[in-house]
């Protein structure tokens, strides 16, 4: 890292940043079920439309589905999840955690 960060702008970074969760998608024991992805994806997608999901980010992994940063906190995020149609099949099983992150922070184009 060649950038050089003074502790001022580390305290007028931290103090922008605001409430959020994340939720860790991982993959369950019923992981080949036809149809129910596709419900889960389109629910993942309209709640990204809503603003309920702020960043959706699937995982190519063999363990690890997705996580998604969302703009509710944990509690309400735990309840949206476990409404999940994957995670009441089976298919994923979710763990959500409270996090903070910096307004205005975007994903690469």
């Amino acid at each position: 890292m060649s950038t050089t960060v003074t502790d001022e702008q580390i305290r007028t970074l931290a103090a922008t940043a605001k409430p959020y969760s994340v939720a860790l998608l991982h993959w369950g024991p019923e992981r080949a079920m036809d149809g129910v992805e596709l419900e889960h994806q389109r629910r993942m997608v309209s709640s990204c439309a809503e603003g309920v999901i702020a960043v959706l980010c699937p995982v190519a992994s063999d363990t690890v589905a997705g996580g998604a940063i969302m703009t509710v906190s944990a509690e309400q995020a735990a309840e949206i999840m476990a409404a999940d149609p994957c995670v009441q099949a089976g298919m994923l099983r979710c763990e959500v955690h409270p996090c903070h992150g910096f307004p205005g922070d975007t994903l690469p184009a």
